[in-house]
């Protein structure tokens, strides 16, 4: 009945919170981030929060490559995050492990390991084109339903109870 009279589709853009994540990166690309969030670019005017808590943030934006130590962490936030999500790759490390690629301790890319939206090139990636993926990322979000996205690897089955989704275990480690 709520569904029928209330469609919150259209209204999930409006004030989407992001998850910011550091896998490993050389500060460039947080440094340009963080130059999105201040008054010359001013990412907050399309409602956009960046949020701490994986459990009600919206929009998973990582900068720097997956390491050996940080895909397990990234892999179970991304696990702790409601649906809708969208993720967001920031900088040629996290799309393709950039110039750190084929390092002994460094994965060839984010998407290996969970699904990714939106792909932002460079070294480090320039204000203006991290807020035109942000707000390509809005207009995935808003398309998107609350159907269930697992990863690729490092993660078990969502075990469902009565309705209710219980993520707390559904991360593995490197060697289960």
């Amino acid at each position: 009945m709520f569904k029928k009279l209330f469609n919150l589709k259209p209204y999930r853009k409006k004030s989407p919170w992001i998850l910011h994540y550091n896998a490993g990166s050389c500060n460039g690309c947080d440094i340009e981030i963080l130059a999105c969030l201040s008054p010359k670019y001013d990412l907050e005017r399309f409602g956009i929060l960046n949020n701490g808590n994986p459990k009600q943030s919206d929009i998973f934006l990582v900068t720097g490559p997956v390491t050996f130590r940080s895909r397990e962490r990234l892999v179970e936030l991304y696990n702790q995050m409601a649906e809708p999500k969208v993720v967001v790759a920031v900088g040629s490390c996290t799309c393709t492990g950039g110039v750190f690629r084929g390092m002994y301790n460094v994965e060839d890319g984010i998407d290996q390991y969970i699904p990714v939206d939106v792909y932002i090139p460079g070294c480090a990636a320039t204000p203006e084109l991290i807020i035109d993926g942000v707000v390509k990322s809005l207009e995935i979000l808003e398309n998107k339903s609350k159907s269930i996205e697992v990863p690729f690897k490092l993660s078990a089955n969502p075990k469902e109870t009565n309705g209710i989704v219980d993520r707390t275990n559904m991360s593995k480690k490197v060697g289960q």
